[in-house]
């Protein structure tokens, strides 16, 4: 029978270096016997402290005390002597806090579960009520992002090698033993595994082990491009909702602690459209909220085209501040909110503690030149004009939903879209196919999430945006002669054939401290086309520029 599922142990195999490691280290450090502080470790058997911590009968201060106690008794009884400043403490907490994700083993991880496999998490694990805690809770976090199933032995009651967890494990998956290929770096618990029935492989060394899992799932592991970062799921998601003003509401995702980070979309998008960067960014420790923004998907879409001018939404974002309790965030935006963004750092710069924008460059606002003769003259913006009469594009758009998105949303050398001449062709859509191929970047599930956003609200509010040229530049024209002096962070695509690089290259005019990143070979959907490389170059930034900075007494 083929495999379905690989199962890793955690201490070990996905985080490095083994905490059951730390005996022996110490053995070595303090100049005891050899296995001495390994045998104190396990004695006991099935009723010692450490198996009752592992079946999660006693916490982990309860355990330390415990094993101060058998450390202690174990050498006087041995006529062993341990030095006056032993601490068990000490000596876990030292390992604990090294410890770190073993990369490679969960990019393997991954790629087996982009490949079809079910992986699953089985660990001896600890309720840990220590100063540390944090530690593992930030780990475990992580971990549990990636993984369909984590089986921990203290939330269950029993612990390898008892082969009951393994049976578990087996009922939980829905897989038989000959479906499984098992990996720890303990040969008791392996040999348990093996006697059911499954492919088990020793990880002491991480490479090895890569090799050995390579062979048995037919699956290249060594030496691969890194998988694509790992999207939220919809349904996974703590959703708010923060009321602006009578019969206008904007609806958001949230994940993680720390900093405010709010994620801004573009047209025609969603939240989701930030789902490789949300988990990324919730990880590296800041608080993520990812808008929908005013027009679209679960926010209000109020009809009126003056709701969507840049000062009121400008507004908005500082009302959604001020309702959540938040003085400052960092603002990232793309597209349409690229705009918006800027304009935050313009006219708001108290609440902005960093600003940075995906492919769309700050342009101030020329009062001699109205901004709508600046689009009529470049035929790249004939869309823009077309999108002007009130019902006409959204008509075009909404006929059918699911071919406008995978028209859309495709990479940089899969285009079928063109901006110029759409008022003569007599539509966006015009000479596109009726039934599109699906783009590499998106799933048949990601187009249908989109279809049903733009069902609750349809096209008039996020082409509204478009609708307040006149406003936005007189709005513009008020900043005139202002700096942008806070971080900020411009990020421009090579292949987006409308918000072209090159239109940022006098930026640093007015933004005199601005901080760029570039990617390459990527269009105008730089968040699901390119996903590594912008949350590589976001968390760069964000952890050089907008982390919390440090306070200031004004004693």
């Amino acid at each position: 029978m083929a495999l379905r599922a690989v199962v890793f142990e955690l201490d070990g195999v996905l985080l490095l270096p083994s905490v059951s490691g730390a005996p022996g280290s110490t053995e070595q450090e303090l100049a005891l016997p050899r296995g001495f502080l390994n045998e104190a470790f396990k004695k006991g058997g099935l009723d010692g402290s450490t198996v009752r911590l592992m079946r999660g009968e006693i916490t982990f201060t309860q355990w330390m005390s415990l094993m101060e106690e058998d450390y202690r008794k174990y050498s006087k009884d041995s006529g062993i002597c341990l030095p006056e400043n032993f601490s068990v403490n000490q000596i876990f907490g030292k390992a604990i806090s090294a410890r770190k994700i073993n990369r490679p083993m969960l990019q393997a991880a991954l790629t087996l579960r982009n490949k079809g496999f079910t992986i699953c998490i089985l660990t001896n694990n600890y309720l840990d009520d220590s100063t540390q805690r944090g530690s593992l809770a930030q780990l475990m976090w992580e971990l549990r992002l990636h993984f369909d199933f984590l089986i921990e032995s203290c939330q269950i009651g029993m612990a390898k090698p008892d082969p009951q967890i393994y049976r578990f494990m087996l009922d939980t998956l829905k897989v038989s033993p000959n479906e499984v290929v098992f990996l720890d770096d303990t040969g008791a618990n392996l040999q348990s595994a093996r006697d059911l029935g499954m492919v088990t492989i020793l990880a002491h060394d991480t490479n090895t082990a890569l090799r050995e899992l390579e062979k048995v799932t037919g699956v290249q592991l060594l030496e691969t491009a890194a998988p694509l970062p790992t999207p939220c799921n919809p349904s996974d998601m703590s959703h708010g909702y923060v009321p602006i003003k009578p019969g206008v509401r904007l609806h958001f995702v949230e994940l993680g602690s720390g900093p405010p980070v709010c994620l801004c979309h573009g047209f025609p998008e969603s939240w989701f459209s930030w789902r490789y960067q949300i988990p990324a960014l919730a990880q590296a420790g800041f608080r993520v909220l990812a808008l929908d923004m005013k027009g679209y998907g679960e926010s209000s879409a109020p009809p009126e085209v003056e709701e969507y001018s840049m000062e009121v939404l400008c507004k908005d974002m500082v009302t959604f501040l001020d309702k959540l309790g938040i003085s400052q965030a960092v603002f990232i935006g793309h597209d349409w909110s690229g705009v918006l963004v800027w304009s935050m750092a313009l006219f708001y710069p108290e609440r902005v503690r960093a600003v940075a924008s995906v492919n769309t460059p700050f342009m101030p606002a020329n009062p001699k030149v109205p901004l709508m003769e600046i689009i009529k003259a470049n035929p790249v913006f004939d869309y823009q004009l077309y999108f002007q009469e009130s019902g006409v594009a959204e008509a075009e758009l909404e006929q059918n939903l699911s071919r406008t998105f995978k028209i859309f949303f495709r990479a940089n050398d899969e285009g079928l879209l063109t901006t110029r001449n759409i008022r003569k062709m007599g539509g966006l859509l015009v000479g596109t196919p009726e039934d599109p191929s699906l783009s590499r970047l998106t799933t048949e599930e990601d187009i249908q999430f989109y279809v049903q956003q733009f069902k609750k609200s349809g096209f008039r509010g996020p082409l509204n945006w478009y609708r307040n040229i006149d406003k936005n530049w007189k709005w513009g024209c008020k900043g005139m002669g202002r700096k942008i002096l806070i971080p900020a962070l411009m990020i421009t695509a090579e292949k987006d054939r409308v918000l072209l690089p090159e239109m940022s290259k006098h930026m640093e005019d007015w933004i005199p401290h601005l901080k760029r990143g570039h990617i390459k070979d990527c269009g105008h959907w730089t968040q699901i086309e390119k996903p590594t490389e912008l949350n590589q170059i976001l968390l760069e930034w964000l952890k050089t520029d907008a982390s919390d900075p440090p306070l200031v007494s004004m004693l």
